[in-house]
């Protein structure tokens, strides 16, 4: 290969790279998805199969994807790209709070989600829908992103048509969306972090537009659960860094 050939190819892998952590940032394509075959990324970017190839080997490296042999490449959880551009450390009695918080409203809404599915006036179910879209609008921006966050949750509350689901998440006050402030990452990272709730929010949405009790049900738990999950393992990783540094410091 000749060296302007290299530069060529070097230029093109970027290029597929870049487009490719965009699309999965953006939330095209949800963590467990197969990405497209090498065959149709090469026929979509018009480049070889040599530079797909590397241009997936760049999004391995990071972390955002994970060849299966005989399988295809999958995609894994963008978040998890996001976490490791953290600060060295987290507050963990933050972490703890909102696991607590998370804890809490995680029977509170699955039900309440149910129930909307159920009870959801046509003027409910278009404020479901309105704060749906002002959180897809604001993903760029934190606090239009925040407030249509918790508009969402609390908009599902009140289509149950019971005053308790909505007081008591109106009780926590923006403390019910804990991830707010808690993940330090880059504008990448949050965009991330905000897609794949949007892909989360927007199955919960359309279950109860469709009168899905059982459905918005499974997508309200599941939402949930990924957000006790990623705390979870935020508190993991920040307990073996604790260790690490007791390690170190017995060494020294």
């Amino acid at each position: 290969m000749t060296t302007q050939t290299a530069a060529r190819n070097g230029t093109l892998v970027y290029k597929v790279s870049e487009a490719l952590r965009k699309a999965i940032l953006d939330g095209e394509f949800l963590p467990g998805e197969k990405l497209p075959s090498e065959a149709r990324l090469t026929q979509e970017h018009g480049v070889s199969r040599t530079v797909v190839r590397e241009a997936v080997a760049a999004l391995r490296s990071d972390g955002l994807v994970e060849p299966r042999q005989g399988a295809g490449v999958f995609v894994l959880d963008p978040i998890a790209f996001a976490f490791r551009k953290t600060k060295p450390t987290v507050d963990s009695d933050r972490i703890y709070t909102s696991l607590e918080i998370l804890e809490a409203r995680t029977p509170l809404e699955i039900e309440a989600a149910g129930l909307a599915a159920l009870r959801r006036s046509p003027a409910q179910e278009e404020e479901i829908f309105e704060r749906h879209a002002a959180g897809i609008a604001g993903r760029n921006d934190g606090k239009a992103w925040s407030d249509a966050d918790i508009g969402l949750h609390l908009a599902i509350a009140k289509a149950t048509n019971n005053p308790l689901f909505a007081t008591f998440l109106e009780m926590q006050g923006t403390s019910i969306i804990p991830q707010t402030g808690q993940i330090d990452t880059d504008e990448g990272g949050e965009i991330a972090y905000r897609s794949l709730l949007i892909k989360e929010h927007e199955r919960i949405v359309f279950a109860i537009s469709n009168g899905d009790e059982q459905g918005a049900r499974d997508a309200m738990r599941e939402h949930l659960k990924g957000s006790l999950e990623r705390y979870r393992s935020l508190l993991r990783e920040e307990r073996v860094r604790h260790m690490a540094r007791l390690q170190q410091d017995s060494e020294n």
